[in-house]
């Protein structure tokens, strides 16, 4: 990576990685993926067979679809927080992927009223959007100080 960077200034091109990765011990719990790209996408796709189970009604169909959006919009900013070509895009992105994570958890807590009998499952996801808005708080802390 080092000899990417000399070369990019050389050519007075931005080359950049800020891909994270979470801290988690993966042999205390190795249900949660190591790397955040990776973690994000398993949230997403958790949401996905979440919403594909509940009920077809006026209520569910509105939820649904914010939430739809939102949960997959956290991973798709991540990624682009990670391809970001400075700083400054890179703390930008990372704000808007946080935003996302945070407007899942609403949503999460709206269908979890909405539908009584998925407490367990919605609870499970609602605690996972928690913790990556959590790691993104961290992650956007440490790049701002």
């Amino acid at each position: 990576m080092q000899n990417t960077n000399i070369e990019a200034q050389n050519n007075n091109i931005q080359a950049t990685n800020y891909k994270q990765y979470t801290n988690i011990n993966t042999h205390k719990n190795p249900s949660k993926p190591f790397d955040l790209e990776e973690r994000t996408s398993e949230y997403a796709i958790s949401v996905i067979r979440l919403c594909k189970k509940l009920p077809v009604n006026t209520i569910n169909i509105q939820l649904i679809s914010q939430l739809m959006r939102s949960a997959g919009s956290v991973g798709a900013n991540y990624r682009e927080a990670n391809e970001a070509l400075s700083k400054k895009d890179f703390i930008h992105r990372m704000r808007i992927t946080r935003k996302e994570a945070k407007e899942s958890s609403y949503w999460l807590g709206l269908v979890k009223e909405a539908n009584s009998s998925y407490i367990a499952e919605i609870e499970h996801i609602y605690k996972e959007s928690r913790e990556l808005r959590n790691i993104f708080s961290s992650i956007l802390n440490k790049s701002i100080a």
